[in-house]
């Protein structure tokens, strides 16, 4: 149904890993790009059983391929044992892997073999809005776009069973089923925190934990893609900037319902907060598609100014309004960034309805921004 912007062209001379969170349709692309290729599913219990019981019959049965066949293995964290298995036949039979699963983070936990960078890294995120034909942004905002959240019509239910999943499969996993309901308010306050910097010692005293318990529990989102942070953007010119990462949530969807946001209106606060989360999503798919040399980061100064986003090594910087009409007090930000940066392009990401310049600043229509985005026309 969806085009995906990720191609796994790596696959075609490497093994590579395919992490990405649950449900953002890793199978189902590995499915559609590679149908005719040897699959091993580990959520089937009868395969996960007799691997997990025998690791080597994956050598066994994989002998007889021949040399730079492709192998599929899909949830590889379930049994991080293969992962032994598969370096001997990359090393030794020149096979090629994709190794797919929601989190690296149990397999490095456990001291798995992670092939010593004989595995290129993917990411799949969500869907971004290249990816849809008809693409409908206040749909995005309100539903997010996991696949099977975007497509319906009323998503709430099937995210409330997400999010119980994610509790009970990641953080079991984690040694954190006691402490099942601090977590569960960690994430709500992580929602509210979203967009923000982070005080992990303000979070720690809402959430009745350690600074340091808490700052773990922001890796185990990271470490199981459910959230990502935004580093600020460090180098600097004249004014003294601050240097604490901003978090976000990998979804708007979850986002809004970790907040009980729903029905969000032009206007509101609530929908300015999400229309800005989804114009970041958005931007940090890009950057990782795109590769390590695109960094997304933000700046903010000690006196105030701010700018949203900054893409690589300041070549644009992007301020991310929801109003309907920008005027000159919401460039402040980026004329203070301007200053120190003067090559740089600045954007403003908005809901009004056509072009313009205004002050040597771009006011962009947030369609037309998206699609310049992912035609690889801004930067």
């Amino acid at each position: 149904m969806f085009t995906r912007y990720l191609t796994l062209e790596d696959a075609e001379n490497e093994s590579v890993f395919l992490w990405g969170a649950r449900q953002t349709g890793k199978s189902t692309l590995l499915k559609e790009l590679f149908p005719n290729t040897r699959y091993y599913d580990l959520l089937m219990a009868n395969e996960f059983e007799r691997l997990n019981r025998r690791p080597e019959l994956l050598r066994e049965e994989l002998l007889l391929c021949t040399e730079n066949e492709l192998i599929i293995i899909d949830e590889v964290q379930k049994v991080p044992q293969l992962l032994d298995e598969v370096h001997w036949l990359i090393t030794n039979k020149k096979l090629r892997f994709i190794l797919c699963g929601s989190s690296a983070r149990k397999l490095k936990r456990s001291g798995a073999n992670m092939l010593g960078g004989r595995a290129i890294v993917n990411i799949l995120f969500p869907l971004v809005s290249h990816e849809i034909p008809d693409f409908d942004l206040d749909k995005a905002l309100n539903h997010g776009m996991i696949p099977r959240h975007y497509l319906i019509s009323n998503p709430t239910k099937r995210i409330q069973a997400y999010i119980g999943n994610y509790l009970q499969e990641e953080i079991k996993a984690e040694a954190l089923s006691r402490n099942l309901s601090t977590f569960t308010r960690f994430l709500e306050v992580a929602a509210i925190s979203c967009g923000e910097m982070l005080n992990f010692n303000k979070i720690a005293s809402e959430c009745g934990i350690s600074a340091p318990t808490s700052k773990e529990y922001f890796s185990i989102l990271e470490d199981t893609m459910i959230g990502f942070m935004v580093p600020a953007f460090k180098k600097t010119m004249k004014r003294r900037v601050i240097q604490a990462p901003r978090f976000y949530y990998f979804d708007v969807g979850v986002t809004n319902f970790l907040l009980h946001r729903a029905n969000l209106q032009p206007g509101s606060p609530e929908y300015g907060k999400a229309f800005e989360q989804f114009i970041i999503q958005e931007l940090y798919a890009y950057t990782k598609y795109k590769g390590s040399l695109m960094q997304l980061t933000y700046w903010r100064t000690a006196s105030g100014f701010e700018v949203d986003a900054v893409l690589g090594n300041a070549q644009a910087a992007i301020e991310i309004k929801s109003s309907h009409e920008i005027f000159r007090h919401h460039l402040r930000g980026l004329k203070a960034f301007g200053e120190e940066y003067p090559e740089a392009r600045k954007i403003v990401v908005t809901n009004e309805a056509v072009k313009r310049l205004m002050g040597g600043i771009e006011i962009f229509p947030v369609r037309e921004f998206l699609r310049e985005l992912w035609n690889g026309s801004i930067i």
